[in-house]
């Protein structure tokens, strides 16, 4: 069946096709009752369907997408409404303006690890809620878990799967998402239970680490013998610097055999936890959103509004220093400075200490103002752990207007600060 994009689906006016699958076309619709916007997924009936398996089809997906539409959850795109009609049925969800997490599953883009491990963990939270309502998923793929705009993210497409798992044949492997996806048990055409989302979820995080598959056969009936058959190989295999716990988790969560598998949500969001500290000691600390709150939280930029900061925390590193470790020496050329997020450093001249920068701190941001590579006057050792960002001055100098002139604030109301300090020491030598 085909829709022109003039065409209203039910009550709702068609803006424009936002995306299709096998059996299925997704629509840019507008409420015009609620006065929102509205994605609108179509699924299609087999032409050579009889009018028997239709009802049972309709009846069917009515049930599954009324449980489903009772999620209400940060994490899970809300369902407000669903209907059958004689030639398809259609669900009516929330509109998540962005992509999916197709977009990050190539080697040329894949998110920072602390980004993976945090969409994770909030997929988990988010299939244990509807586990804990009766749901499962069974359709656990990036191209049904949407990445917004903002950087959030949805599970979708619950209460879709029954449709597409009688689409065609009644055969599961040929009617419901992506084979590459599937756990063994669902493959075998067994009774589901939570642990296929588990299964499905650990490709998944596989796919956002790596940007590969545990199994890359080229077809699928070589693709079905490997799931049944054959060992993943460890994530690290294809990106060597995973901390090795990151390839526990995904292997347990991908075992062949349920028993082996994780048992609940809970046990793998526990362990997957555990992976946010492992990840500070690499050295990919935290989620941008960890990154954020640290920075606000810091006097230096109490005038950035949250798009500046935003911003500079985009051209920014984070790196976690080792006690006793040079950062910069007196008299060799420097490119960047830095901001202390935790700890102390000492800053010393010729040979001798002069001072100590703590927390919310800056230094070598003088060469910013220079229009040639200069040379550092001080070294700057760290006193203890510390971790701070460096920004290149570079990236700086093109940097939004806003953010520069932020940073120029912030760098003034750092000289002052430190000439009432000198001030203050010259009246009490006197």
């Amino acid at each position: 069946m085909k829709f022109e994009l003039d065409w209203r689906i039910g009550k709702y006016p068609i803006l424009k096709e936002i995306g299709k699958g096998a059996t299925s076309k997704v629509y840019l619709g507008r409420d015009p009752f609620a006065n929102r916007d509205v994605a609108i997924k179509v699924f299609f009936f087999d032409d050579e369907a009889t009018e028997q398996t239709r009802k049972l089809l309709r009846k069917g997906f009515l049930a599954e997408a009324a449980l489903a539409g009772r999620l209400q959850h940060p994490h899970i795109v809300e369902i407000y409404d669903a209907v059958s009609e004689p030639e398809y049925s259609y669900i009516v969800m929330e509109h998540v303006a962005g992509t999916t997490l197709e977009s990050y599953c190539e080697v040329d883009s894949l998110l920072p690890l602390g980004k993976v491990v945090e969409i994770i963990f909030k997929c988990i939270r988010a299939l244990d809620y509807a586990f804990q309502n009766g749901v499962i998923h069974r359709d656990i793929k990036p191209g049904n878990i949407l990445y917004s705009t903002d950087g959030e993210i949805k599970v979708s497409d619950f209460g879709a799967s029954f449709q597409e798992q009688l689409a065609h044949d009644t055969t599961q492997l040929t009617g419901i998402g992506s084979p590459a996806y599937m756990s063994p048990e669902q493959v075998r055409l067994e009774h589901l239970t939570h642990q296929t989302d588990i299964y499905s979820l650990g490709v998944v995080m596989y796919k956002l680490l790596t940007g590969r598959l545990p199994f890359n056969a080229s077809n699928q009936l070589s693709l079905t013998y490997e799931i049944l058959n054959v060992e993943a190989p460890p994530p690290s295999t294809f990106r060597p610097e995973l901390p090795a716990l990151l390839d526990e988790i995904c292997l347990k969560a991908i075992e062949k055999v349920p028993g082996s598998r994780y048992q609940t949500w809970i046990d793998f969001g526990k362990d997957l936890s555990k992976a946010f500290g492992t990840l500070r000691l690499a050295g990919d600390a935290l989620s941008d959103s960890e990154k954020f709150a640290d920075l606000r939280g810091l006097a230096f930029f109490e005038d950035f509004d949250d798009v500046v900061l935003w911003e500079a925390l985009r051209i920014s590193s984070w790196r976690n220093i080792t006690d006793g470790t040079v950062i910069i020496r007196e008299g060799e050329p420097g490119d960047s400075f830095y901001l202390v997020v935790n700890g102390e450093v000492e800053v010393s001249l010729s040979g001798k200490p002069i001072s100590t920068i703590k927390r919310g701190g800056v230094f070598g941001e003088l060469l910013y103002f220079s229009q040639r590579l200069g040379q550092r006057t001080t070294t700057i050792k760290s006193i203890g752990e510390l971790t701070v960002i460096e920004i290149k001055s570079k990236a700086l100098q093109v940097a939004s207007p806003a953010c520069q002139v932020s940073f120029q604030k912030a760098f003034m109301r750092v000289l002052i600060n430190r000439l009432t300090e000198v001030n203050a020491k010259l009246a009490a030598a006197k």
